[in-house]
């Protein structure tokens, strides 16, 4: 909705290592933005320096896509790929269309789950530097950083109601 509200959004690592993404506002010149306009949408404390996904993406729903890794180090020592409990190692699906921050889509696969986060979409991911939605089917393919000997792309169908695991930490590839 880019051309109708002005609203771009960013996805980063803080000087900390932690990830954070933020919505801000065109300016009056529309090729800058507005410094000044920077609302939180949501910030990941990190356990490490590395694995912080790096992508955000809106889906042909509408809703904003959140690629999150699993907080780094060899062999997901904290076992986040797993935790439902947890954002890292998942992709979040959420409604910016709120402001200040965001909604939770109420076809999210894990809001009426006490024992899960309710942004998260899909999780069992590395490191989703990447994905993409395919423009004619709307199928989702994801790019997932392997640790040693497997680079992993993970598809998820159009038609999905999310909750798929995609096996990180108990295999790869």
């Amino acid at each position: 909705e880019y051309a109708h509200n002005g609203y771009l959004f960013l996805h980063y690592s803080d000087g900390n290592g932690d990830t954070v993404v933020m919505r801000f506002a065109v300016s009056d010149d529309p090729n800058r933005t507005d410094p000044r306009s920077g609302i939180h949408v949501l910030t990941q404390l990190q356990p490490y320096r590395n694995h912080n996904g790096g992508q955000i993406a809106f889906g042909p729903d509408g809703y904003l896509y959140i690629g999150m890794g699993d907080g780094g180090l060899a062999g997901d020592p904290h076992d986040n790929g797993q935790n439902l409990m947890t954002w890292l190692g998942a992709i979040l699906r959420v409604d910016v269309d709120e402001s200040p921050g965001y909604a939770l889509p109420l076809d999210n696969p894990f809001l009426s789950n006490k024992a899960a986060a309710p942004e998260i979409w899909v999780y069992g991911l590395r490191n989703p530097w990447r994905f993409s939605f395919d423009r004619l089917t709307g199928d989702l393919y994801i790019g997932d950083v392997g640790q040693n000997d497997w680079e992993e792309i993970d598809f998820q169908p159009a038609g999905s109601r999310g909750s798929e695991n995609y096996g990180w930490g108990l295999m790869e590839g």
